[in-house]
């Protein structure tokens, strides 16, 4: 009876011992997932806010810095939940010290990639819009983010290239100028008249209006070729013309030589047939 009694009693402490906890929690816990889930929607309108106003201002620097801001934010929030709930802030925030330092150790290579976004973006080598050369691609620079640079080729790929390489090895920004240099080398026959091959090539340049009269073109012979003689064709056009000049004058080139008369070389080998007797 004494057993019976005692376990009882022990039950019903345990049971006010529990109702007191979910007295004394629950609204802390229900305050707590509503503050967590209006946080984030606050953090996620704000980046949105600020991606859609720098965007407009510096399409550059607004991926790096929205991505940037929302990870700040949201360890923000998730300490002041924490501390709601009633979790030691300085405890908290000791672990997130330490797993960050276990973290950054296990991926250092992507504390290097956000880094390179860093020098990027103080040094700006290149900016979104911008056309380079970098770790064996072409393309049209699409997004700066924090760890990664989005490339976008020109036959539709997607790159992806970590922000350390870019900032420690060599790339070629393409368009940061508004005028490039145009080279071609157009080969003649020895037998062919040097200065009516120069002349066609002038007049040529002369009636495309996509060639730049300033900078001067260089039009001469470049070199002496085994089975040529090489003329130099070096014009300055705009940017954004120079790979369809340079596609429409070898097109034009050959089709004013072969008017002229102008032979365009080409290598050729005479094979002797002996017969054994």
């Amino acid at each position: 009876m004494d057993d019976l009694l005692g376990t009882d009693i022990n039950a019903s402490e345990l049971w006010e011992q529990a109702l007191s906890l979910i007295m004394t929690y629950a609204p802390k816990l229900v305050l707590a997932i509503i503050t967590l889930i209006v946080g984030l929607w606050l953090i996620n309108r704000f980046v949105a806010v600020v991606d859609k106003k720098l965007g407009a201002k510096d399409p550059t620097l607004n991926k790096f810095l929205c991505g940037l801001i929302s990870i700040i934010f949201k360890v923000m929030l998730l300490i002041s939940v924490a501390s709601m709930v009633g979790i030691a802030t300085t405890s908290f925030i000791a672990v997130i010290g330490a797993a960050g330092l276990a973290i950054g150790l296990a991926l250092q290579g992507s504390l290097g990639n956000f880094a390179g976004g860093v020098l990027i973006l103080i040094f700006k080598p290149f900016k979104v819009g911008d056309t380079i050369e970098a770790q064996g691609f072409l393309g049209t620079v699409a997004e700066i983010q924090i760890l990664y640079t989005v490339v976008n080729t020109f036959d539709n790929r997607r790159v992806v290239i970590p922000n350390g390489s870019l900032s420690n090895d060599t790339l070629v920004n393409v368009s940061i100028y508004h005028q490039r240099r145009c080279d071609m080398t157009f080969g003649i026959h020895y037998d062919d008249d040097i200065d009516k091959a120069l002349a066609v090539l002038r007049r040529l340049f002369d009636e495309d209006e996509r060639s730049l009269k300033d900078p001067e073109p260089r039009i001469c012979v470049g070199s002496l070729g085994d089975n040529s003689v090489n003329l130099m064709f070096r014009a300055w056009v705009a940017t954004d013309d120079l790979w369809p000049y340079y596609w429409d004058m070898h097109e034009k080139v050959k089709k004013a030589f072969d008017a002229e008369g102008i032979t365009i070389p080409f290598p050729q080998r005479d094979v002797h047939v002996y017969k054994a007797e």
